[in-house]
């Protein structure tokens, strides 16, 4: 079978091929585990984590992707739950302990950096973990889910928000735009100011309903309540703690921060970043609840993540798009 493999740590600005394509032999199914076709795959930041070392895999070579949308094509011993044919999702959770911690839990298993991802015609996943998808989301539109908008669903959980409040988001890529259909959903009386970089991302919120949109470190109309992050880098974190009213609370939604422009850390001044009861909170992977549920709530309120496709011989092209930033929403490799 075809697919991608990540072989080593890669600096992407420099090396535009960090995936190395490789034919593989087709997986066998083990005890609990189902063999999945795959028809899409999500590319998120993780894998530039990966590639560049900063949440490295625990052995070389594996094939990343962990967005995973396709169909049953093999039951493995003692599988049950799901038929042959069955379209689902498979997220960053390969399988852990299934407590409500799951995602915290030391038997976490990472699809796609621990284990063998989608970046590839077929993939195991364990069949407990494997998410029905409903057939009025698309492939290219159910994948984007999987993490850039569970992930974020979880994250708008940690803001404890109420209607009404104002809600803040510093990055506008998959997630984002996943999380400001979420919370128009959720909390119809929250504006929602977005913080981007880019002009396009900003004229995208825009038109997706957000409140107000500028640039990382401009002044919105009010103080937020919560704010999202979602970049790699520091600074959006240094403005965003100026942007939170007292009793506020930030919500970090990446794996690992870049330390490119870590030295912005020694500048936190705390009557004006942390004073005030103002909270910082990680969000540390996902459980499989968060999938199951942000996809009920997608398919309920018409959510739909914005695409830009790429034909699976791409994977390069695609990885390194989402490296230089821009555009609109996720990108989705088709196979």
């Amino acid at each position: 079978m075809r697919a991608w493999l990540i072989s080593s740590v890669e600096d992407i600005g420099r090396n535009r091929r960090p995936l190395q394509r490789s034919e593989l032999p087709i997986p066998e199914p083990g005890q609990g585990e189902v063999r999945i076709r795959v028809r899409a795959c999500g590319v998120c930041h993780t894998e530039l984590d990966e590639i560049e070392g900063r949440t490295p895999p625990p052995r070389y070579p594996v094939v990343p992707g962990h967005q995973v949308v396709g169909h049953v094509d093999k039951l493995g011993p003692g599988c049950s739950r799901l038929a042959l044919g069955d379209r689902v999702g498979v997220g960053w959770i390969h399988h852990s302990d299934g407590s409500a911690e799951e995602n915290l839990s030391t038997e976490f298993v990472a699809t796609g950096r621990d284990i063998d991802g989608g970046y590839a015609d077929y993939m195991l996943a364990c069949e407990a973990y494997a998410a029905q998808i409903p057939d009025s989301l698309s492939d290219e539109e159910a994948a984007p889910l999987l993490c850039a908008g569970a992930i974020g669903y979880r994250s708008l959980r940690l803001c404890e928000i109420s209607d009404g409040d104002v809600l803040g988001l510093t990055g506008f890529g998959a997630s984002g735009h996943l999380v400001l259909q979420l919370a128009s959903a959720q909390y119809p009386n929250s504006p929602v100011y977005v913080f981007a970089r880019s002009e396009t991302e900003r004229e995208f919120a825009l038109e997706l309903g957000a409140s107000w949109a500028g640039d990382t470190t401009d002044t919105p109309p009010r103080q937020c309540r919560a704010i999202i992050d979602t970049t790699p880098a520091w600074k959006p974190v240094m403005a965003a703690l100026e942007c939170i009213e007292p009793g506020g609370r930030l919500v970090i939604n990446a794996i690992r921060k870049s330390d490119t422009d870590r030295e912005l850390l020694a500048g936190i001044r705390y009557e004006d970043h942390l004073w005030m009861e103002k909270e910082i909170k990680s969000v540390a992977n996902l459980c499989f609840s968060d999938i199951e549920e942000l996809i009920d709530l997608a398919a309920r309120h018409g959510i739909r993540a914005e695409v830009a496709r790429y034909e699976f011989d791409r994977a390069n092209e695609a990885v390194c798009s989402l490296h230089d930033g821009g555009g609109r929403g996720a990108r989705v490799l088709l196979l």
